[in-house]
């Protein structure tokens, strides 16, 4: 049986084996653990500024800024049928209409610039025969007890309800310095505004002369005890067969301002006889210092019963 002496230095040679195998164990059981280094602090004004930028960005992308003066449409549900909803659609239809009258009248200030100054009727068809009527020539002769002349009558404007007509007329051969002579005249229709009486002292007629020359027309014999009283009115003058007028010749053409020539006088007037059926013209020119009864007699020059449509002013 072994002694205590003996037995202990072999317990400590054990002992000390055990902890330099152990050793190792606990360098790698002691060894630091490391971790994460953490980022460095940051100011609390820093992390704000931050947050704000974020904030300011994230905004910009969902939510459209009040300041934006820009009107950005939003999406309209098909499925909304509240009050607010059928009001704004009935704006949008409705819209166009008043956009175009707001531009329409932004480029036509003066509207009223744009209405003719002139009535509707001068436009209108204000003849009653298809031989009277503007654009119709006559030609014919003029004839006294020594000459012929010949004769053509161009009529420019006819206005039955004012009793009016205007025209050229042409003679040839009057004198030698002048082989052609053109004279613009006007007419006065018989009817509810003219009588066969003369109202121009002017022209140099009287009741009697205006008498003596009515009385050469066959047409007018029948008219001859009423057409004496002054104030005879000729109704329904325009369907008449037989249309009675007086023409005055006013001045040359084209020089306005030629008032006389020598060798050749328009200071007398025509007293007219028109057949509307036949489109023949009788006349008998007077002039105090005249040759008296000079006939004119002119016939309608064929057209067809076609022309251009115009107005004479």
């Amino acid at each position: 049986m072994p002694t205590p002496d003996s037995t202990t230095p072999s317990t400590t040679a054990e002992l000390r084996h055990c902890l330099e195998d152990s050793q190792p164990l606990e360098r790698v059981d002691s060894a630091p653990i490391q971790t994460a280094t953490p980022p460095p602090e940051e100011s609390g004004d820093a992390l704000e500024d931050e947050g704000k930028e974020i904030d300011s960005a994230n905004s910009r992308h969902t939510t459209p800024s009040n300041d934006d003066p820009r009107d950005i449409p939003s999406p309209v549900s098909n499925n909304d049928d509240t009050p607010e909803a059928e009001q704004g659609l009935s704006q949008t239809i409705t819209s166009p209409s008043i956009g175009a009258s707001s531009a329409s009248q932004a480029d036509y200030p003066n509207t009223g610039l744009l209405i003719s100054p002139f009535p509707k009727t001068r436009f209108l068809p204000n003849s009653t025969s298809s031989f009277l009527k503007p654009g119709s020539r006559f030609a014919g002769t003029q004839q006294s007890d020594r000459q012929k002349y010949d004769v053509q009558v161009e009529i420019q404007h006819v206005d039955m309800a004012e009793s009016f007509l205007c025209g050229y007329l042409r003679i040839q051969g009057l004198t030698d310095d002048h082989p052609t002579l053109t004279t613009y005249f006007e007419g006065e229709i018989i009817g509810t505004k003219y009588t066969f009486q003369t109202r121009h002292a002017e022209w140099g007629s009287n009741e009697k002369v205006d008498m003596q020359h009515w009385g050469r027309f066959p047409a007018w014999r029948p008219l001859a005890k009423q057409a004496k009283r002054p104030d005879f009115s000729y109704k329904n003058f325009a369907q008449r067969e037989n249309v009675f007028m007086r023409w005055k010749e006013y001045f040359l053409v084209p020089d306005h301002r030629v008032r006389t020539i020598s060798g050749a006088s328009f200071d007398g007037f025509y007293y007219i006889c028109f057949n509307q059926v036949e489109g023949s013209i009788s006349g008998i020119y007077f002039h105090a210092k005249s040759e008296k009864y000079q006939q004119l007699e002119l016939k309608h020059v064929e057209d067809n019963g076609c022309m251009g449509t115009f107005e004479f002013r």
